[in-house]
């Protein structure tokens, strides 16, 4: 499966949208400053609120049991954010689409992007990539780009390695060592 630069990039802020807190403005800004989401103007409680709104609705489509269930979810979210394509190449990027619209809220644009990406996963069937970690304490949200689609934790460094060590220490307690 070939995914573009920017439908990577937008998937990698979905993934770290639905992972994240927000508990509060400052979170909120961190958020859109590390996804270098400009042109938003000056964030307050109402776009704090609306992103939350916006993430929620990004976790149904993630977690939906299918893709009818996903696609109404997306149609409803893009087009409610009022999904306007148009190419660009600001700030020294390459030509790409954004589908929000000028002047969009940091919601609209998350809404409209992010839906955009998910709905090509969907297109391509490619639907059971959108994941949630396999350790039992975690569940964070992940997109497995695996090429055997095999990937079962967010970090294979952190919760993996945890699972394999706790896995090996318990082998190694029934053998008797």
């Amino acid at each position: 499966m070939l995914i573009n630069h920017d439908t990577r990039r937008t998937l990698d802020s979905v993934v770290d949208l639905l992972n994240t807190d927000l508990d509060g403005l400052p979170a909120l800004r961190g958020f859109a400053e590390r996804h270098e989401i400009n042109g938003i103007g000056a964030l307050g409680e109402q776009d704090l609120a609306a992103v939350r709104s916006i993430r929620d609705r990004l976790t149904q489509v993630f977690d939906a049991p299918a893709a009818p269930t996903a696609a109404g979810l997306l149609n409803a979210l893009v087009a409610e954010a009022g999904t306007t394509p148009r190419l660009t190449n600001h700030d020294g990027h390459p030509w790409h689409v954004h589908y929000f619209a000028p002047g969009a809220s940091l919601a609209e644009h998350l809404a409209a992007d992010g839906g955009m990406a998910l709905a090509f996963l969907l297109v391509e069937g490619e639907l059971e990539r959108l994941r949630r970690c396999a350790a039992p304490d975690c569940g964070r949200a992940f997109v497995d780009l695996s090429r055997n689609r095999s990937r079962r934790y967010c970090d294979g460094r952190t919760c993996g390695n945890r699972l394999h060590v706790a896995a090996y220490r318990a082998r190694r307690r029934e053998a008797g060592d």
